[in-house]
Order: C-alpha cells, then sequence, then structure tokens
C-alpha cells in the first residue's frame, strides 16, 4: 500500500492515537487526511480536513462517505472505554456504548467505505484493536468483550474484501499513553508508536501490528492451554 499522494480518513482523529495516525499518514506523504470527530471544532491541527462523524450515527457515517468519496485508507480508530460497567454490579450503559462504538461503529464505518476503496483499486482498511481482543478483563469487561468482537469483526472483512484487493489492517496494542488509560499505572506505549508501525504495516502490506511485547506474548499465548494465564 503507497502510503505517498493517497487520501485517508481516521475516525476519532479529534485526540490521542486518532490523531497520531493522522499526523503519521502526512508525515508518510499523504495528500489529504480527514479528521473524523464528533465535533469537528475540536480538531486542532491545520492540515487535515474536518469532518463531522459519529460512528453511532447512520446519517452522519452517510454523509461523511458522500464527502470523502477520495479515500483510499480508512482507519476505524474512533473507540470508548465502557469502563463503568463493573463485572458482578452497575447497570450494562457503558458495555452498550462500548460495543455500538467499538464494534457496530467500526461495522458501520467500513460498510460505507468499503464500495470508495474498491473504486479506488482496493486500498486499506485498518481496526485499531487492542491486547483485550484476545484476554478477558474483569476490570473493564464490556471494553475486552467490544474489541473481542472487533477482533472477529475485521477478520471478517479481511476475508470478505479480499476479492476487491483491500488490505485489512488489525492494529493490537496494550497501554497506550492517551488519555483512556490516565487512571493506570503500567507500562504503555506512546500513540506516535502505534502510528508509525501501522504505517509500516500497511507499507509493507502485513495484516497485523503487535504493537508491545506485552501483545506479542498474549497473542503467543493462545495457543497454550486455558489455565496458562496470557497476561492481563
Amino acid at each position: 500500500m503507497d502510503i505517498k499522494g493517497s487520501v485517508a480518513l481516521v475516525t476519532g482523529a479529534n485526540r490521542g492515537i486518532g490523531r497520531a495516525f493522522a499526523r503519521a499518514l502526512l508525515e508518510h506523504g499523504a495528500a489529504k487526511v480527514y479528521a473524523g470527530a464528533r465535533d469537528p471544532a475540536r480538531v486542532v491541527d491545520q492540515d487535515v480536513t474536518p469532518l463531522r462523524l459519529d460512528v453511532t450515527k447512520p446519517e452522519q457515517i452517510a454523509e461523511a462517505a458522500a464527502i470523502a468519496d477520495d479515500v483510499s485508507i480508512v482507519i476505524n480508530n474512533a473507540g470508548v472505554g465502557g469502563s463503568g460497567t463493573g463485572l458482578l454490579e452497575g447497570d450494562f450503559a457503558a458495555a452498550h456504548q462500548a460495543m455500538e462504538v467499538n464494534y457496530f461503529g467500526t461495522w458501520a464505518v467500513s460498510r460505507a467505505f468499503a464500495p470508495i476503496l474498491a473504486r479506488h483499486g482496493g486500498g486499506a482498511l485498518v481496526s485499531m484493536l487492542s491486547l483485550a481482543s484476545w484476554v478477558g478483563q474483569p476490570g473493564f469487561p464490556g471494553y475486552a468483550a467490544s474489541k473481542a468482537a472487533q477482533w472477529s469483526l475485521t477478520d471478517a472483512l479481511r476475508k470478505g474484501l479480499q476479492e476487491q484487493r483491500t488490505l485489512v489492517v488489525g492494529v493490537h496494542s496494550g497501554f497506550v499513553d492517551t488519555d483512556l488509560s490516565s487512571w493506570v499505572d503500567a507500562p504503555k506505549v506512546t500513540a506516535a508508536d502505534v502510528a508509525e508501525q501501522t504505517m509500516e504495516a500497511l507499507a509493507n502490506d502485513r495484516w497485523e501490528v503487535l504493537a508491545d511485547d506485552e501483545t506479542r506474548q498474549a497473542k503467543a499465548a493462545l495457543s497454550q492451554p486455558l489455565h496458562a494465564e496470557p497476561g492481563r
């Protein structure tokens, strides 16, 4: 996948990993980057194109697809933590929201933009996933479940879009140093590092990014017996 001269869309691009993706795309020569955000006024970078996009609102997705019909790279980054739902207590509102944004939001954006990518030779579709896609998380089960579902969806998209020559990339990481993980004292990878590794995967037509040691260990442990704890 040639990033130089491409047109890209990043969802949830106003801060954190999404903003890092947008910066990395430009640094690697993208001609234009649409920065999707629920509130475009919060997109502060002057060299991107703000785009109103709440991934839970079908009408906004349709409008975004009509505007950004020149894209060849779509990065599904928009996400929420869903931490308000505990494993054995609390209501399910936060967990429902995590599934709506992380899973159904990614699905809806991918559906809308897949035909556009096909018209541009296939292009690339990226999902910002997590180490939690593979490891149950008693502390934030709603988030982990939504990321597991998003991982399954990403695999389905990879197979389903193969004929149209779309490169589908899953990006997995442990804690990333952003506002979303500010509550935890644990090793963290930088958003810029995750974004740069993703650019390398795109440039080399690789399907998967394992952004840190903990994630690589968790992936390797999937083949171990169930009692072998693969990490967080």
